[in-house]
C-alpha cells in the first residue's frame, strides 16, 4: 500500500511536500494523490529545464550579433556553438545521478541557480575587442544548461507510471526543448528593437527568469523518497549492456540533430545564402521556427510510441529524416532557398518526434526486464526499484551520448564550409548517419521481435 504526505495549507502551498513513499503503479494511489503531485512537479520541472535549454543555446543566438568588429570568421562561430554543446553533453551523466543523491527538488533549485554564472558572464564580456579565448571560455560555461535536461528527465521518470512515461517524458523534454526557440525569439526581439550592437541585453533578460525558475522549484516541487544507493552500479550495468549503446546511438541521430541544427541553422543560412541573409535579423527571423516545431512535436513522438511502440515510430522517423536530408542536399546544390528551408523544417519536426519515441524505449525495456525477473522469482519491489535505477542511468547515458551528436553536427558544418564553402559534405554525412540508424533500429528491435 502506497503512502504519501502532501500537506497544502488553505492559503496555498508554503513548504515542499514530505513524500514518505511513492508507487505510481498503484492505481488507487495514483488517482487519489499521485497524479496531482506528479503534474505539479512536471510543470515546474519543465519551467526550470526550459530556462536551462535557453542558456545552453544562448550562443547560437549571440553569434549572430558578432559582426566584423569582433573579428571572428564563420569557422570560429561554429566553434563557439560547439563548445557549450560538448560541456552540456559531458555534464549529463553527473546531473542524472544528482537527483538520487540530493533529491529532485533540491537539485532542480541548485542547477537553476548555477545558470546565473554563464548568463552573467556573457552579459559582462560581450563587447567589441574582447579576446576570442575569453568568448570561448564563457561560451563553454553555458554548457551547464545542457545538464539540466538529464536530471529533469530522471526525476520525472520516477514520478510517472509506465503507461504514461512516454507522454510525461515527452512533455518534460518538449517543454525544455522550447527553450531553444524561446532564446532565438528573444534574440530576434533584441535585434529588432536595440540592434546588433547590444548583445548583452539578451543574457540580461534571462537573469530574473532564472531566479524565478529556482524560486518556483523551491516552493512547488518535491523530493521523492531517497532510493537505495546504486547509481554507480546501475550505470555500469547499462554501460555493459549493448542495448544501452544502441539506444544512445539512435539518440545521436534524433537529439543530436535537433540540438546541432538548432545551434547552427542561423549561421548556415548566413553563410550558405549570404546574399539573402546579409543582416543578423534576417537570419534570426527564421531560425526559431524549426526548433519550435521540433519541441512541440516531441510529446507527440512519446504518445505515438506509447501506442505503436518506440521502435516502429523511430524507424519511420529515421527513414523520413533520410528523405528530408536528400531534399536539403538537392536544394543546396540547386541554390533553392524555399526547398532548403522546407527540408530543414522537416528535419526539425522529425527529430522532435524521434526524440520522444526513442526515450520511450528506455523505460519500456527495463519494465520488460523487471517483469521477467519477477516471473523468475525475484521480489517485485526490488525488481521495480532496479528498473527505475537502470532507466535513470540509461536516460543519463543516452542523453550525454546524444548531445555529443550536436557537437558532431557543428563540427561537420565547420569542416564542410571550411573546405568546400558549402554544406553539401555535411548533408551527405547526415544522410549516411540516418540510414545507419534506420538499419540499426530494424536489426536490433524489429527483426523478428516485438517492437517496444
Amino acid at each position: 500500500m502506497s503512502a504519501v504526505i502532501d500537506t497544502e495549507p488553505p492559503g496555498g502551498r508554503a513548504t515542499p511536500a514530505a513524500l514518505t513513499a511513492w508507487d505510481p503503479e498503484d492505481t488507487a494511489f495514483w488517482e487519489r494523490t499521485g497524479a496531482r503531485i506528479a503534474r505539479r512537479n512536471l510543470v515546474y520541472s519543465v519551467v526550470s529545464e526550459h530556462i536551462g535549454f535557453s542558456i545552453w543555446s544562448l550562443w547560437s543566438v549571440l553569434v549572430l550579433f558578432l559582426g566584423p568588429e569582433y573579428h571572428i570568421d564563420p569557422a570560429g562561430k561554429f566553434t563557439l556553438t560547439a563548445l557549450p554543446t560538448a560541456l552540456g553533453a559531458a555534464l549529463r551523466l553527473p546531473y542524472t545521478f544528482a537527483v538520487a543523491r540530493f533529491g529532485g527538488r533540491n537539485w532542480t533549485v541548485a542547477s537553476a541557480l548555477l545558470l546565473l554564472v554563464p548568463t552573467a558572464l556573457a552579459a559582462l564580456v560581450l563587447t567589441p575587442g574582447v579576446h576570442y579565448g575569453t568568448l570561448l571560455a564563457v561560451a563553454c560555461v553555458a554548457g551547464v544548461g545542457g545538464g539540466n535536461f538529464a536530471s529533469s528527465m530522471a526525476n520525472i521518470n520516477a514520478f510517472y507510471p509506465h503507461r504514461l512515461k512516454g507522454w510525461a517524458l515527452g512533455v518534460n523534454a518538449g517543454g525544455g526543448n522550447l527553450g531553444v526557440p524561446a532564446a532565438q525569439l528573444l534574440g530576434l526581439l533584441v535585434l529588432a528593437t536595440a540592434g546588433a550592437a547590444h548583445p548583452r541585453l539578451l543574457p540580461l533578460l534571462y537573469l530574473p527568469l532564472i531566479v524565478l525558475a529556482a524560486a518556483g522549484a523551491w516552493w512547488r516541487m518535491d523530493n521523492l523518497p531517497a532510493p537505495p544507493r546504486g547509481e554507480g552500479r546501475a550505470l555500469r550495468e547499462v554501460a555493459r549492456d549493448p542495448y544501452g549503446w544502441a539506444v544512445s546511438t539512435l539518440y545521436i541521430g534524433t537529439f543530436g540533430s535537433f540540438i546541432g541544427f538548432g545551434f547552427a541553422f542561423g549561421q548556415v543560412l548566413q553563410v550558405q545564402f549570404h546574399d539573402r541573409f546579409d543582416t543578423p535579423i534576417k537570419a534570426a527571423a527564421l531560425t526559431f521556427l524549426g526548433p519550435l516545431l521540433g519541441s512541440l512535436l516531441r510529446p507527440v513522438g512519446g504518445r505515438l510510441a506509447d501506442r505503436w511502440g518506440g521502435a516502429r515510430v523511430t524507424l519511420v522517423t529515421f527513414v523520413a529524416m533520410s528523405a528530408g536530408t536528400t531534399v536539403v542536399l538537392g536544394a543546396s546544390r540547386a541554390g533553392s532557398l524555399p526547398f532548403f528551408l522546407a527540408g530543414f523544417i522537416l528535419l526539425f519536426v522529425l527529430s522532435g518526434i524521434g526524440n520522444g519515441s526513442t526515450y520511450k524505449m528506455i523505460p519500456a525495456h527495463y519494465r520488460d526486464r523487471a517483469r521477467a525477473e519477477v516471473a523468475a522469482g525475484a521480489d517485485p519491489h526490488s525488481a521495480e526499484a532496479d528498473s527505475r535505477r537502470r532507466s535513470a542511468a540509461l536516460i543519463g547515458l543516452a542523453g550525454a551520448v546524444g548531445a555529443f551528436g550536436g557537437v558532431l553536427v557543428n563540427l561537420a558544418f565547420r569542416q564542410s564550409f571550411l573546405t568546400t564553402h558549402n554544406g553539401d559534405a555535411a548533408y551527405l554525412a547526415f544522410l549516411a548517419a540516418y540510414l545507419c540508424c534506420s538499419v540499426l533500429t530494424w536489426a536490433v528491435w524489429l527483426r523478428g521481435a516485438r517492437a517496444r
